[in-house]
């Protein structure tokens, strides 16, 4: 299942204006990005535009009225977007044009973006609030800034400009938490895509080669299954490389006796995929690296059985930490009591980021962990998240040299359920004896 129905589009449209409850949104998509000379990076829409038009064109903008019942005014959908031209198709590639947009995304009306500067300031005129994402794109800024003034300018002839200026992102950010039916679909198949790239990069790899050419593994299997990118630059990190957390040189040649960290995920039509493996170069744990993975793996077990509705954003996370603080201990690590260690913070040494972040169309994905009190949000039906715990030991005189240039991370999506949860990666091999069956064959 995808997003093709225009459906799903529409209803996100329209929840956004009755959120409005009146004035005017304006939401443009991302522009075009140069990435050397006349070349352009490969084009990647925005994700609050494309959330509410389904439209993957550069050169759009979305408008939104909310209905003014007492104005006598309905609530419309305007999607500005490049003309129609047989020419540019040649070069460029297909282009729907507004006469098409309006047919095929279900918007109320579609114009040429050759004519935005001069409908916006009409359709600024007189509405109460301007939902827009001030401070996100200066060039933006000042377009929407100029289109203001030019309505002010007009304020003799009984028109006024909006009083206020809202963050549009801000209510959609709390839309985009929740997944609809087929945007879960969409993301399992995400998942599986990437699941399924990890299981090839286990059955590929072996002493001598290099990480890019892991990295070119995953890549064969994210496109031949539909994958339009990765969702991510990729971490392909070996032996020491695995405690650098975002390192993405990807260059270094795997050694046997190493471990092997992969964070890596795709993109299939917008929707992000996130999983992380660690295993080992050779095939088989050492005794050492046994121990340290399976404290891991025992730590991220106890932080996804607390994703439910019954556990705030930070549950999870103090399940895993409790896991992971008392196996410091035992390694000999940190000294002292698991409560002097947590409030000390000295196993920051060797676990120093969070457990998990919100995913969707984004891979840091839309959405706040905690409610206006300041309080962490309790977690939700439909909402999808990572699961990420780690253990990253540096060489120092605290930790037995055999320890020293381990790092493992085990990461995996979960959906929040009725009833608890739904591990939507479990199709890439995470327990020992998977990881060194699957290696095996």
């Amino acid at each position: 299942m995808n997003l093709s129905d225009i459906t799903e589009f529409k209803k996100r449209r329209q929840a956004l204006m009755q959120r409005m409850q009146a004035g005017i949104a304006v939401i443009p998509t991302a522009p075009e990005a140069v990435r050397n000379r006349d070349s352009h990076y490969a084009y990647r829409f925005d994700s609050y535009f494309y959330y509410l038009t389904g439209f993957k064109e550069p050169e759009a903008v979305l408008v939104l009225l909310a209905e003014d019942a007492n104005k006598g005014r309905p609530a419309r959908s305007i999607l500005f977007c490049r003309d129609k031209d047989i020419e540019r198709e040649i070069w460029d590639g297909f282009r729907f044009g507004p006469a098409a947009a309006v047919t095929e995304f279900g918007f109320d009306e579609a114009y040429s973006i050759a004519q935005m500067d001069d409908m916006l300031p009409k359709l600024l005129a007189s509405q109460q609030t301007l939902f827009y994402s001030l401070g996100a794109d200066a060039a933006w800024d000042a377009k929407v800034t100029g289109w203001l003034n030019q309505v002010k300018a007009q304020v003799r002839t009984g028109v006024s400009a909006p009083d206020d200026v809202a963050d549009v992102r801000k209510l959609l950010d709390e839309m985009r938490l929740f997944k609809s039916p087929a945007e879960q679909a969409l993301m399992r198949r995400s998942a599986g895509i990437a699941a399924s790239a990890h299981r090839r990069a286990m059955q590929k790899v072996h002493a001598g080669k290099i990480e890019y050419e892991i990295e070119a593994e995953f890549l064969h299997e994210f496109y031949r299954f539909g994958a339009q990118a990765p969702a991510y630059t990729s971490i392909v990190a070996g032996g020491a490389n695995a405690c650098t957390l975002h390192y993405n040189a990807n260059n270094a040649r795997l050694n046997d006796g190493d471990l092997l960290l992969i964070d890596a995920g795709c993109e299939l039509d917008g929707y992000a995929s996130d999983i992380t493996r660690t295993f080992p170069v050779n095939g088989k744990f050492s005794a050492v690296q046994k121990d340290v993975y399976e404290l891991v793996l025992a730590a991220q077990a106890a932080a996804i059985a607390k994703v439910s509705p019954q556990s705030h954003w930070n549950v999870p996370h103090e399940a895993a930490l409790d896991v992971l603080v008392q196996g410091f201990i035992d390694f000999g690590w940190c000294r002292g009591s698991k409560d002097a260690v947590l409030e000390s913070g000295a196993y920051r040494q060797f676990y120093m980021h969070r457990t998990g972040h919100w995913l969707g169309l984004d891979v840091h994905d839309a959405g706040e962990y905690k409610d206006k009190h300041g309080d962490w949000r309790m977690l939700e039906t439909d909402m999808v998240l990572t699961v990420e715990p780690g253990c990253y030991i540096r060489p120092a005189e605290n930790v037995p040299e055999h320890f020293w240039n381990i790092g493992i991370r085990i990461e995996d999506d979960v959906v929040v359920t009725a009833n608890g949860c739904e591990v939507i990666t479990m199709d890439a091999p995470k327990t020992v004896a998977d990881i060194e069956s699957v290696m095996a064959q």
